[in-house]
């Protein structure tokens, strides 16, 4: 998308650099920026967050809006991911949060209430307008593409976004900040949940939540009982460290049945599958009935790898070249076009 000056730009400010550099580029372009930022729960750490916002906002001479999304937050994000485990999933909450929260209700209150012209995180991911079809690329710090959380957004939703960083390195960025001396110059990279703060863990914090709940270690191929644990939401498939039981070789989660309360345990070769399924699509291009080669990706931070995908209307099966580790469910399966990488779209791994 063209960036046009005079134009009003509405920009999610986290309190952190990559937030604060994207509103400081969009003003030197000429838009009229303002800054919002979500209050996601009622605490300490999100009063800093607004506190931290504000400091840009005043730094680069703009208004600040602050909304209360705190009741939605705690609904569609904190729920699902309590939810999740007690399911014996492993959940994503960032890309919940932006489907409802930062593309939710702030890009709606954004538009509808704040007169936005273009809506802007400081997330790094490219919008390409083609043919009236907007593509999400890659950016150019590989480092940090972020193209993972943005699957479940639209085409009205891509059409008002932007992303100001998609041309620069996370060191780039840092170096403008420093250079236009922002208060968020050294601030550091914000933790993958938010909501739980250090010294609190997701583990700690689940045991908090759900208690310690007896059950047994399963071999996953032979049905041997390896021992006791404490409760299976406390463990994520692929898991190594923290089994804490002696074994003649490395002992992998491989399977978590929530019913039981059984986790099911194996050897590194017994972690790694060629097929899946993933439900809950959201597809920019393909429909029904397609075929296709892709990359995909089962996890944020794991090489894409090739697959090929079919497509039917409540899922997609999805078979890699290759066999994959640590399918697990609840995460997001994320499909890329196989030539240049943009995003195809994705779903939820069953």
């Amino acid at each position: 998308m063209d960036m046009i000056g005079g134009k009003k730009a509405v920009v999610a400010l986290s309190g952190g650099v990559d937030s604060s550099v994207a509103a400081f580029l969009l003003k030197q372009q000429g838009y009229e920026v303002i800054g919002l930022t979500g209050k996601m729960t009622n605490s300490p750490a999100a009063d800093s967050v607004i506190e931290n916002a504000k400091n840009v906002a005043d730094s680069l001479g703009i208004e600040h809006y602050v909304y209360d999304a705190s009741v939605l937050f705690s609904d569609k994000v904190i729920a699902y991911f309590e939810n999740s485990y007690r399911a014996g999933q492993t959940p994503n909450p960032c890309i919940m949060c932006n489907k409802f929260i930062k593309w939710g209700e702030l890009f709606d209150f954004a538009v509808e209430t704040l007169g936005a012209d273009v809506y802007a995180t400081g997330h790094y991911a490219n919008i390409v307008s083609k043919d009236g079809r907007y593509k999400l690329y890659p950016a150019s710090d590989e480092h940090k593409d972020q193209l993972y959380f943005l699957y479940k957004l639209t085409q009205k939703q891509l059409a008002k976004t932007v992303f100001p960083l998609s041309g620069y390195t996370k060191l780039e960025v840092r170096e403008i900040a420093h250079d236009y001396n922002l208060p968020t110059k050294s601030s550091k990279e914000s933790q993958d949940i938010c909501f739980i703060q250090k010294p609190m863990t997701s583990k700690k914090y689940l045991i908090e939540k759900f208690g310690t709940q007896k059950g047994d270690f399963i071999d996953i191929l032979t049905g041997k009982k390896w021992g006791e644990h404490n409760g299976c939401y406390q463990y994520t498939i692929g898991q190594r460290k923290g089994i804490g039981i002696a074994a003649p070789y490395p002992l992998y989660v491989i399977k978590i049945d929530a019913q039981k309360n059984i986790v099911y345990l194996g050897r590194e070769e017994d972690n790694y599958k060629e097929n899946l399924k993933i439900e809950d699509l959201n597809f920019f291009e393909h429909h029904a009935g397609d075929e296709f080669d892709g990359m995909v990706k089962i996890r944020y931070n794991m090489t894409a790898k090739k697959a090929h995908i079919k497509l039917y209307d409540r899922f997609a099966d999805i078979k890699f070249y290759e066999p994959v580790n640590s399918v697990t469910s609840g995460q997001a399966g994320v499909i890329y076009d196989i030539e240049d990488g943009h995003l195809i779209g994705g779903g939820v791994v069953v």
